[in-house]
């Protein structure tokens, strides 16, 4: 699968710690009492900056 031509997506990890994020995972997941379908997405959310840009060729 590629992207659209004059799409661009970074991720990259945040700036915190690791073992705050894994707390927070951790901690969400029994909080809210989410099954793993739910709670692993959130945390990648939480975990990752994921930036997409858009962007066109001058002519």
């Amino acid at each position: 699968m590629l992207p659209r031509t004059g799409v661009t997506v970074d991720i990259c990890p945040r700036d915190l710690p690791i073992a705050l994020i894994g707390t927070a995972g951790g901690a969400f997941a029994l909080w809210a009492n989410a099954p793993a379908e739910i709670a692993i997405p959130t945390a990648l959310l939480i975990i990752f900056d994921i930036r997409i840009r858009r962007w066109r060729e001058r002519t």
